[in-house]
C-alpha cells in the first residue's frame, strides 16, 4: 500500500524535474494547469486528503490539445468518483487513497476511469512505509537511488535564463518518484467547482521490500514507461496494465517515528536513523546522499516554508518564495556524487 509521501520541490523545479518526451522523442517541460501551481504545498510528510502534485496529458483539460502534451496539476489523495452522490467528499465509507491492479477494472470507482484514459503519474521524493515488528511499526522511507549530486544555485539560475525557464537541458537534482495513479473528476450534486482526484495503484512487492510490507506503488520506470502511461491515445487500457509491475528498483532506509503523526512536517521525518542506536547511523549507499542534503541549512529554515500561509509566502521577496525545503537545500548545496545501493 502507500498511506504516506514527500514532496518537497518548489512548483518551479518541479517543472524541471519531470519534463518527458513526446511521441517525437522531443524533451518538453510541462506547464502548471493555472493556479494549480498556487494549490501545491511541498511537504515532508503528506497523507491522504491533501493535495498533491501529479503529470498527466492536457487532452483532459483541453480538447484540442495534443495527447502526448503533458501538464502539471495539483488534485486530492482519494479519488472521489464522479458519480459520487454526497455534497461532501468527505462522506465516502470506504477508502480510495490506494487501488489494486489486480482488480482496477472490477471495481466501478475505477474500472470507469481507467477504461476513458484518465491516467496519471503521482509525483513525490519517496513514500513511507511501515514495517511490523515486535514493538509496534518501524517507519522506512523508500525512493529511486540517487546517482547524480544537484547543480549549484548558479547553474540552475544559469540554465533557467538561458531557456526562458523552459530549459530543454537534463535534470540533474533529486529523481523524483513516478507512481501511476488513476483520476476521477466530481461536481457537486448542488453544483460548484469540480474537485479532481486520484488513486495511487499498488502492486505485489518486490523482493527488496517483502520484508518490510507485502504490497508497493506501481512504479514506472523511465521516461517512456511514464510517456506510455500518460499516451491514452496511442496505448490503449489494456496495454497500459501491461506497465503495472513489480519492480526491484528503489532503495530506502529506516526513520523517525515523527513521521506517524501527519502534524509533524520537518527534515526530521526524512532523517536516517540508526535502529541498533541513538547515534548517528554510518555513512550508506541510501543514507549519505539524504542526510548531506538534509544537513546542509538550518531545520528551521526548512520547517519555516511548510508552515507558513499563503498571506506570509505573499509578503515576501519573489526570489524568497521559491524554496523548497530540505530537497531544496542539498540541490544547492552539495557537490558530492553519492553510491547507489
Amino acid at each position: 500500500m502507500c498511506g504516506r509521501t514527500a514532496c518537497t520541490l518548489a512548483p518551479d523545479e518541479l517543472k524541471r524535474a519531470c519534463s518527458y518526451r513526446n511521441r517525437r522523442g522531443q524533451r518538453r517541460h510541462p506547464r502548471w494547469r493555472d493556479g494549480d501551481a498556487d494549490n501545491y504545498r511541498p511537504s515532508y510528510n503528506k497523507n491522504p486528503q491533501s493535495m498533491s502534485p501529479v503529470l498527466l496529458s492536457q487532452r483532459h483539460f483541453d480538447k484540442d490539445a495534443p495527447v502526448d502534451k503533458c501538464v502539471l496539476a495539483t488534485m486530492r489523495w482519494g479519488l472521489v468518483p464522479s458519480w459520487f452522490k454526497e455534497s461532501d467528499p468527505s462522506k465516502m465509507h470506504y477508502s480510495t487513497s490506494n487501488c489494486r491492479s489486480e482488480n482496477i477494472l472490477q471495481k466501478k470507482s475505477y474500472k470507469d476511469p481507467m477504461l476513458k484514459g484518465q491516467r496519471c503519474v503521482i509525483l513525490a521524493d519517496g513514500f513511507y512505509e511501515w514495517q511490523k515488528v515486535e514493538k509496534g511499526k518501524q517507519p522506512f522511507f523508500i525512493y529511486f537511488p540517487q546517482t547524480q549530486p544537484g547543480p549549484s544555485q548558479e547553474e540552475r539560475k544559469n540554465s533557467d535564463s538561458e531557456s526562458g525557464g523552459e530549459a530543454a537541458g537534463e535534470w540533474t537534482g533529486w529523481r523524483l518518484l513516478t507512481m501511476a495513479g488513476v483520476f476521477d473528476c466530481w461536481t457537486p450534486p448542488g453544483g460548484g467547482e469540480p474537485l479532481y482526484s486520484y488513486s495511487v495503484i499498488t502492486v505485489n512487492a518486490s523482493p527488496n521490500l517483502q520484508s518490510i510490507h507485502d504490497r508497493m506503488p506501481a512504479i514506472l520506470d523511465g521516461e517512456e514507461e511514464v510517456r506510455r502511461w500518460l499516451d491514452f491515445g496511442e496505448v490503449k487500457s489494456l496495454e497500459a496494465l501491461k506497465l503495472l509491475q513489480s519492480k526491484n528498483i528503489l532503495t530506502f532506509h529506516p526513520v523517525s517515528s515523527l513521521v506517524n503523526n501527519t502534524r509533524n512536517n520537518s527534515p526530521e521525518c526524512l532523517q536516517p536513523v540508526d535502529l541498533n542506536s541513538k547515534k548517528e547511523p554510518k555513512s550508506t549507499a541510501s543514507s549519505k546522499m539524504m542526510t548531506n542534503w538534509l544537513s546542509s541549512s538550518s531545520p528551521s529554515k526548512r520547517k519555516s516554508h511548510t508552515s507558513e500561509s499563503k498571506e506570509e509566502r505573499e509578503s515576501k521577496p519573489q526570489n524568497q518564495r521559491k524554496s523548497a525545503g530540505g530537497l531544496q537545500q542539498w540541490l544547492q548545496g552539495t557537490n558530492k556524487k553519492p553510491r547507489t545501493k
